[in-house]
């Protein structure tokens, strides 16, 4: 398959407003897709390259390269020279990269161009989501929907699962079971704006604290326990104390769901910063886990001595596990039977949060569990944290965002009258809002580059996060988490902008 041929689908199921126009489009692509183009066509429509990060610079991006007049090369073809450059490293690599970045772009029509530009800074913005894939991919192989939507969940990968029905049709679907030791894509939840709402969307339902560690899903089979993160990777190794506590347990053979977390001497939760550090250490994990041990909270079962749970209501499934984990290993949770127990669920969360965690999750008792979805029936609420920041600078964007200024610098006053950067965002905005944002940038700009322009520190923009985490990249010592835009703030003047005094002060568990 041809990347123009990719690239304009892309370009087509971004501009779609109708979700059967996107499947629509996505069911031609796969219908004309090889099995071996799989691989790579799934995580481009994503936004994803297989490769992760190959350490190409705006530098290299920036230099303008005259395209091909005629589209030519594969998605296969451009996926090994994207490996080739991913493999570069050593003495005199930055010019070897930027070789090869003009040689491929020079190798590729202007529309392709943007669509690898867009993919390479992670900015592509084509609504290409995996729901809307998987139906794709069944009117593609007249496989049902829920079977094809199952089989990922089981599979764990929706290029998996692509590759088996295109090579064999939908009987390849009967292959794709729950299996101990083989990971399943975790159950989500969305977002609601308060308990009281998320009760009334739930009735009866449990309030469970929403832990900020990191989500593990441990097979157990007899004495071979797996330990894989939400994105399935294998940490086992990494977790010595979490494969003890699996191995501790009455069961056997079992898959659970839940949560690694670090907690200090007082019982609080440390930093998700110190937990992700530890979890991601694999020089010395002896010592590593010495300096910060992590525990494991459990608050589902997907199987339990060779039972599949996962069609069963999460009442049940709840059940299976409090018979087999010990409460100490078990999240903390209350049950509120619907609207008349919004002030118990209210108490809960207050609870939650002067414990120092950052939410709650509420589950409706008689879900299933949803693999690999954002199922209505999890609903998580937690304080949303906003400040008000100044743009210092921002970047040109790619993709459906191309000639326009999208990600922007923030930062908070500082105590000699300056700015201190914070990190980046180009999350929340609307089209309405980036048109605008782009032509005062401009205004307010006292230096262009290739990459984007740096402006006057006048326009405040209210800025909404989940938390801080420390960084040596920025001069505060730490950034933001998840920051998005929330409106800008015209009415207000920079120097009303919030400072990193205030900011470090909200949240001694990074500062500590």
């Amino acid at each position: 398959m041809l990347l123009h041929r990719l690239a304009r689908v892309s370009r087509e199921v971004a501009a779609a407003s109708a979700r059967s126009r996107k499947i629509a489009l996505l069911a031609e692509l796969f219908r004309d897709a090889e099995a071996d183009d799989v691989p790579i066509v799934i995580p481009y429509l994503a936004g994803r390259l297989p490769q992760g990060r190959l350490g190409v610079g705006w530098k290299a991006l920036g230099r303008p390269v005259p395209p091909a007049a005629e589209p030519r090369l594969t998605v296969r073809e451009v996926d090994a020279r994207l490996t080739e450059l991913g493999k570069v490293s050593g003495p005199g690599s930055q010019a070897e990269r930027a070789r090869l970045v003009g040689e491929l772009m020079g190798s590729v029509t202007e529309d392709e161009q943007r669509f690898l530009l867009g993919l390479i800074t992670g900015e592509v913005r084509q609504g290409a989501l995996d729901a809307v894939a998987v139906e794709g991919l069944a009117r593609a192989t007249g496989a049902p929907a829920a079977d094809v939507r199952r089989a990922v969940m089981l599979a764990g990968s929706l290029q998996t699962v692509a590759e088996a029905l295109l090579t064999d049709g939908p009987a390849a679907l009967d292959r794709f079971r729950l299996t101990v030791g083989r990971p399943v894509l975790p159950m989500l939840a969305h977002s609601a704006p308060s308990v009281a709402e998320a009760v009334d969307r739930l009735g009866a339902c449990a309030v469970e604290e929403k832990l900020d560690g990191i989500r593990v899903q441990v097979h157990r089979d007899g004495g071979l326990v797996r330990i894989h993160t939400r994105t399935l990777d294998d940490i086992t190794d990494r977790l010595p104390e979490v494969t003890a506590a699996a191995l501790a347990l009455p069961g056997g053979r079992f898959v659970l769901d839940g949560e690694v977390i670090s907690l200090d001497d007082g019982g609080r939760p440390r930093s998700f910063q110190e937990t992700a550090g530890r979890v991601g250490s694999r020089v010395d994990v002896a010592a590593a886990a010495r300096a910060v041990p992590v525990s494991p909270v459990f608050f589902d079962a997907l199987s339990v001595d060779g039972h599949d749970l996962l069609d069963l209501p999460f009442a049940e499934r709840h059940a299976r596990l409090a018979r087999l984990v010990p409460e100490p290993m078990r999240v903390r949770r209350t049950v509120v039977d619907g609207p008349r127990g919004v002030p118990e669920a209210e108490e809960f969360l207050a609870g939650t949060l002067r414990r120092g965690h950052e939410g709650v999750v509420l589950k409706a008792l008689d879900a299933p569990y949803s693999a690999g979805r954002r199922g209505a029936s999890w609903l998580k609420v937690k304080p949303v944290h906003t400040l008000d920041l100044v743009v210092l600078a921002a970047e040109w964007g790619h993709g459906r965002r191309a000639g326009r200024l999208s990600n922007l610098h923030l930062g908070a006053r500082t105590a000699d009258g300056g700015f201190a950067m914070l990190g980046k965002t180009f999350k929340g905005m609307t089209d309405a809002m980036l048109a605008w944002q782009t032509g005062r940038l401009q205004e307010l700009a006292v230096r262009e580059t290739g990459w984007g322009v740096t402006v006057r520190p006048e326009l405040v923009v209210e800025i909404a996060y989940d938390g801080l985490q420390r960084s040596t990249r920025y001069p505060a010592g730490v950034t933001l988490r998840f920051a998005r835009v929330v409106r800008y703030r015209e009415d207000k003047r920079p120097e009303e902008a919030d400072t990193v005094e205030t900011l470090l002060a909200a949240h001694p568990e990074v500062t500590r």
